[in-house]
C-alpha cells in the first residue's frame, strides 16, 4: 500500500472515536437524564463500563452542568432548532409551541390549584376532628 492510501483510510481508533463522538452527541440532544440512564445501564451490565462513563461525565462537566445543546437559545430559556427558511412552517411552529406553553402553564396551575384544595380538605378535616369532644374515659 501507498502512503495516501494509508492515511486515506481513517484507522480502527479514528472509526471508534466517530462512533463514541457520535454516540456522545446523540445523549448531549436528548440530556442529562439519558447520560445518566446510560450510566446506570452500564453499571448493569459490565460495572467498569459504569464508572468509566461516570468518570467521563465528571470529567467532561456533564454532571455539573447542563449539557452543551446544538439548539439555539432564546432569552427565555428555552432551546429550540434555528428557522427552516419556510416561513409558513415557522408560523406555525411558533404559534403552535405557544399554545403548548399556555397549556403547559394552565395545567401546572390546574395542578397547584388541586394540591391545595387537597391540603385545605386535609386541614378541614384534622381541625374538624380537633373541635369534636374526645372520649376521655379511664381504661382499667
Amino acid at each position: 500500500m501507498s502512503h495516501t492510501e494509508l492515511t486515506a483510510r481513517p484507522s480502527v481508533l479514528d472509526r471508534i472515536g466517530a462512533a463514541l463522538s457520535g454516540i456522545r452527541d446523540w445523549l448531549d440532544e436528548r440530556g442529562k437524564a439519558a447520560w445518566i440512564a446510560v450510566m446506570i445501564l452500564g453499571f448493569i451490565a459490565v460495572w467498569p463500563l459504569g464508572l468509566a462513563i461516570l468518570a467521563y461525565m465528571i470529567w467532561s462537566k456533564r454532571m455539573f452542568s447542563s449539557c452543551r445543546h446544538r439548539h439555539h437559545h432564546r432569552g427565555n430559556g428555552r432551546s429550540f432548532s434555528a428557522p427552516t427558511g419556510n416561513i409558513a412552517f415557522d408560523a406555525y411552529r411558533e404559534e403552535t409551541l405557544k399554545r403548548l406553553e399556555d397549556e403547559h402553564n394552565e395545567f401546572v396551575d390546574f395542578l397547584q390549584k388541586l394540591r391545595e384544595a387537597k391540603d385545605k380538605a386535609e386541614f378541614d378535616q384534622f381541625m374538624q376532628g380537633r373541635k369534636e369532644p374526645r372520649d376521655v374515659t379511664p381504661q382499667n
